[in-house]
């Protein structure tokens, strides 16, 4: 019985280690991929580790680069889609894309 509650006592907090490091090595991180601007906002866009998704963090022009973003938007599938998404919502561009 004693030696049950040994393991236990060794065991779990070894395995709780070893889980809490191979988990961290799984964490997925975000990358700035570009920066541009448009009409009076900037953005920067942003991907996945993985380049499975992009999104755009978008501030007023004029801002602080160290201001709170003025919108985080979408989730997109590419570079170009998010790209196209911000000239025709934010920089006014009259493009075909953005009729669709």
């Amino acid at each position: 019985m004693k030696f049950i509650q040994t393991l236990k006592v060794a065991v779990i907090p070894v395995l709780t280690v070893l889980s809490l490091l191979s988990a961290s090595n799984k964490v997925l991180a975000d990358y700035l991929n570009s920066q541009g601007s448009g009409g009076d906002y900037r953005y920067e866009l942003w991907s996945t580790d993985d380049n499975s998704r992009y999104y755009l963090k978008v501030w007023l022009y004029e801002a602080s680069p160290n201001s709170d973003r003025y919108y985080t938007d979408g989730s997109f599938d590419s570079t170009r889609e998010a790209l196209i998404y911000f000239d025709c919502n934010y920089a006014n561009k009259n493009l075909p894309e953005c009729s669709q």
